[in-house]
């Protein structure tokens, strides 16, 4: 497989060394000095494109990738006020689309225990449910895109929370999600519902980035092939 690869940054390159250990070939890697390479006409030669850039710069990026017509695997988080507009562009042209606030097999299992416990948890209104993410010190978006998800899972499955916040901002009725930024941590978070009584918590800790990169490579082999806008239930046969 011919990958390219959009953002050469610590998770391009631990991308592409597991595409390189599996017998794949990277044969484009776009970043800031050479980003006026980053055109259709390069990318037509991917059988596959993984885009890890920043917010600002995703969409605009996963469009040439629809202009090039090659598959795009996205793992930027931080623009999804975008995503409808994404998505329709991506069924307008029949092109393929890929996209997971988090790659990691281990985290999306996580969202799953997550949802079944914020379920279980509907009825003891007496437990109030909170969130803590912590990332490393270059994380631009607070909170990550899996916090989001996992806000989003529990608030869906809870029914009694309105809407997420930041833990200095949340009001009473919603979920507050306390974002911290500490050294090179790759992604911890953890889910608690407290009473007078005791507390429940769930947490899940990533070691290295090296899950999210092998997520992201499995990802692009499957998307491969097909049209359409997916994401990791898609890839594991979750129910969504």
């Amino acid at each position: 497989m011919k990958i390219a690869l959009i953002g050469y940054g610590k998770m391009g390159k631990e991308i592409e060394k597991i595409a390189l250990s599996q017998g794949h070939e990277v044969i484009w890697k776009f970043d800031e000095s050479n980003a006026a390479e980053l055109t259709a006409q390069n990318l037509k030669k991917a059988d596959v494109a993984i885009e890890f850039t920043t917010p600002d710069s995703a969409v605009s990026n996963i469009y040439k990738c629809f202009e090039a017509n090659v598959p795009v695997v996205c793992g930027t988080t931080g623009w999804l006020k975008h995503f409808d507009e994404v998505k329709q562009a991506c069924m307008d042209k029949k092109q393929a689309f890929f996209y997971a606030s988090n790659y990691s097999i281990g985290v999306n299992l996580f969202f799953k225990l997550n949802e079944q416990l914020a379920t279980i948890m509907k009825p003891y209104k007496n437990y109030t449910p909170s969130m803590e993410e912590i990332h490393h010190i270059h994380k631009k978006d607070a909170p990550s895109g899996t916090g989001i998800t996992l806000a989003e899972g529990l608030i869906k499955k809870h029914g009694g929370i309105s809407k997420w916040a930041l833990a200095e901002l949340a009001k009473t009725g919603e979920l507050p999600i306390l974002a911290k930024r500490e050294g090179e941590v790759p992604g911890t978070h953890i889910v608690s519902y407290t009473s007078d009584c005791d507390k429940i918590s769930i947490s899940h800790e990533a070691y290295s980035r090296k899950g999210f990169a092998e997520g992201a490579v499995v990802a692009a082999l499957w998307l491969v092939g097909k049209k359409g806008v997916y994401g990791m239930n898609d890839l594991l046969g979750f129910e969504k």
